[in-house]
């Protein structure tokens, strides 16, 4: 009895792996299915380790979602080697997360990035949430990038390896076999993964992840002509509710209540059934990717027996798979632009700053991109590379974003400012194509507003406006009003309560080279008011009136400036707050021209100044910030409303208040001064900072003609602090001290500033 089970088991597998048992000397098929997974998926490349090393040849693929990614690529040439090494070097979260290169941004798109906490498109007077997690643009990028060797292949049958993918049409339900057209937007319309990508349209349907109706199209590779099936299945039962922690895992916990039926079927129409031990991950976990290939080829390797026999009975002079040679320049004949109705073709060519018919790195075309899609004037950007004779033409397809409104939210808290929330409304197209209108208001211990508009034309002259209204309180030395304006020295007090007010309004011209280089001329109104209540509060009348204050309220300072300016700015830092590489220069010339002159000591005069430094990484999760600067009064104004003072922490002070670790705030007076600064920041953990900093500076009255600025600092200070990237913007506490004052300071930040 034994021996007849022992017979009738070798029969049966024998007549699996055998199937065409009849076309007898003709080549046996075999067919790939791949499922999808998200993460999971890079399963597929232990596995195709393996099925290669047990010398079977792959005669079709059929994949959906991630099996899409995976099978496209090995369909079109690349070798699972080859594969696992480019996946090895992916950055995935950066890729999901459409993370843009702070780069790619204009100086505008810089600021906006880093101002607020949370941005929500707002139409018809509603707000409305966007409708997935990432655009995939990073994505669809790469993919154009390691796919270039294939672009003019249309029919997915004409590839290495005959090949298809699976879609979902989102209006009706039905499932899209995707087998020709351009090979990159085939495969991300299979892996546009509901809640985490925006769905892709292609022609006039809306497609998202196939394996909303088939995960593993089994039934599809038998009809390509597969004789054998062999199936790689990364997909997983019903979670348990402490595993359903995203609304990723609960859309396709949804979707598994069909999918884990179906796959009792289709799993009976693989001959062999490669199913890795997937219960440990979930479909975003491209952290632990090492582990999920290895997976792969533990589960493959079980069925190494039957792979080698399928092998023994394919035909040996076939053709191996070539390696993939991945080309990194190209020349582009010819742009040809889809859907920009509402955006010029110079506003979309100035934004790819490349020049048509010279050679270009694939880096240059997707910084390119990239920059079109930091102005989030389109939903999606997909584009086709083909070929024309020794270039190709970029064919761009544009979908605009049908959303010119936004509000954006914002909340900040420093020892300057105090608290504040900020409330922005964002306008597009309000007056033209290509403008952009913002208001910010600010309510919290001190009320103010910001508001733009700005005309963007890149490289060609570009027009804004700007108006803003800022003030706070800070406590000071009475000796900085004393040596700053006309006021008596016999008051008694040795600190006062400041009340800065500002106002500023600005026209402009900019034009950029490139979005990290900008120079700007323009003319500018300013309004400021200097003033305390100080002596009325301590004194009374009797003192006030003696020193000829208002018993109320002392004004050292009510003036209208007029003024023309230029500034050239070079921003290549890759964060603002936490820069680890990068160049930076800001420098601005402001020429005063007339003044209501409350003090009646004003003449033409300039304000120079300029900083300029770099961030250098010294190995990994560690970079040092090295920055210079200075300033100078031209002329013999006795205006000294706009000299330096030196003092606190911050990266947004008004007019020539300068952050210096070690005194407080307002704390160093001068027309001129020079400032050494430097911070070495310890990534020690994941947006979790480790700083030290040190500045020096010198900072006096004409320090530039006594040259005193090039004699040993007066002045330095010291900083030990901690910093988190938070969802807010970053939050730091910073402990500064200096040898020349007898306390520290304790300075607090939380969230981006404004």
């Amino acid at each position: 009895m034994i021996r007849q089970s022992i017979l009738f088991l070798f029969l049966t597998a024998t007549l699996l792996l055998t199937p065409q048992e009849g076309k007898q000397g003709e080549d046996l098929k075999v067919g790939l299915v791949l499922s999808g997974g998200g993460a999971k998926g890079l399963a597929h490349i232990g596995a195709l380790k393996v099925i290669e090393e047990a010398g079977v040849k792959i005669d079709y693929i059929a994949g959906t979602s991630m099996g899409a990614i995976v099978g496209g690529l090995y369909a079109s040439g690349y070798t699972a080697q080859q594969l696992d090494s480019i996946f090895r070097n992916t950055d995935f979260v950066t890729l999901i997360e459409d993370n843009l290169p702070r780069g790619a941004k204009s100086f505008y798109e810089k600021e906006a990035s880093e101002k607020y906490a949370l941005t929500l498109p707002f139409n018809n007077f509603k707000v409305s949430f966007p409708p997935a997690y990432s655009g995939g643009q990073n994505i669809y990028n790469e993919l154009v990038r390691v796919l270039y060797h294939v672009k003019d292949v249309s029919d997915f049958s004409k590839l290495s390896i005959p090949f298809l993918c699976i879609a979902t049409d989102v209006e009706t339900g039905e499932e899209v076999i995707l087998d020709r057209g351009y090979l990159p937007e085939a495969i991300m319309a299979s892996g546009t993964l509901p809640s985490l990508f925006e769905p892709a349209t292609m022609g006039d349907r809306v497609l998202i992840d196939g394996g909303v109706v088939n995960n593993y199209p089994v039934e599809e590779v038998k009809k390509m002509g597969a004789d054998i099936i062999i199936g790689v299945d990364v997909q997983h039962g019903l979670r348990d509710r402490e595993a359903l922690l995203s609304a990723t895992e609960i859309l396709l916990q949804i979707n598994n209540y069909r999918t884990a039926l179906d796959m009792v079927e289709k799993s009976k129409l693989t001959d062999i059934y490669i199913k890795p031990e997937m219960g440990d991950y979930s479909v975003i976990d491209f952290n632990a990717a090492t582990k999920i290939v290895e997976s792969g080829e533990v589960a493959a390797r079980q069925n190494y027996n039957a792979l080698e026999r399928i092998s023994e009975q394919q035909r040996h002079d076939r053709a191996l798979i070539k390696y993939v040679d991945v080309k990194d320049t190209i020349i582009v004949k010819q742009l040809i632009l889809k859907g920009n109705e509402n955006y010029t073709r110079g506003y979309v060519k100035g934004k790819l700053r490349f020049e048509l018919d010279k050679k270009i790195t694939f880096e240059k075309l997707q910084q390119g991109i990239s920059n079109l899609s930091a102005t989030d004037n389109f939903k999606t950007i997909r584009y086709e590379l083909l070929s024309n004779d020794d270039g190709v033409d970029l064919i761009l397809d544009l979908n605009e974003n049908p959303n010119n409104t936004y509000i954006r939210i914002g909340a900040h808290y420093d020892d300057l400012y105090k608290t504040a929330a900020l409330l922005n409304v964002t306008y597009k197209k309000l007056l033209t194509k290509d403008d952009v209108a913002s208001l910010d208001f600010v309510i919290g211990d001190n009320l103010r507003y910001d508001f733009q508009y700005f005309v963007d034309k890149g490289a060609y002259w570009s027009f804004g406006i700007n108006s803003r209204f800022n003030a706070f309180k800070q406590d000071i030395d009475f000796d900085l009003i004393k040596t700053n304006f006309d006021v008596q020295n016999d008051v008694g007090v040795n600190n006062i309560r400041l009340d800065v007010t500002d106002i500023t309004n600005q026209l402009y011209l900019q034009t950029s080279l490139k979005e990290e280089l900008a120079f700007r001329i323009g003319a500018e109104h300013k309004f400021i008011k200097y003033g305390t209540n100080t002596f009325g509060e301590s004194f009374g009348n009797e003192v006030a009136s003696s020193l000829s204050l208002s018993s109320n309220r002392t004004t050292f300072e009510r003036s209208s400036f007029y003024s023309t300016f230029g500034q050239l700015i070079l921003d290549s830092y890759d964060d603002k707050y936490f820069p680890s590489r990068g160049l930076y220069f800001n420098g601005d010339f402001h020429f005063y021209l007339f003044s209501s002159d409350y003090n009646d000591n004003f003449k033409e005069y300039s304000i120079a100044k300029a900083r300029m430094g770099g961030a250098f990484p010294l190995m990994k999760n560690v970079s040092l910030n090295l920055e210079t600067e200075g300033g100078f009064k031209l002329g013999t104004s006795g205006v000294t409303t706009f000299d330096f003072v030196l003092g606190g922490y911050g990266t947004d002070l008004t007019n020539n208040f300068v952050p210096f670790y070690g005194y407080d705030f307002l704390s160093l007076p001068g027309n001129s001064y020079v400032k050494a600064y430097g911070r070495l920041d310890i990534e020690f953990a994941a947006k979790n900072h480790l700083l030290f900093a040190a500045n020096f500076a010198n900072v006096d009255d004409d320090i530039f003609r006594t040259a005193e600025w090039f004699t040993l600092p007066d002045y330095s200070g010291y900083g030990i602090g901690y910093g988190w990237e938070s969802f807010l913007g970053p939050v730091q506490v910073i402990y500064s001290w200096s040898p020349e004052v007898s306390e520290g300071n304790f300075f607090f930040s939380i969230g981006y500033w404004f």
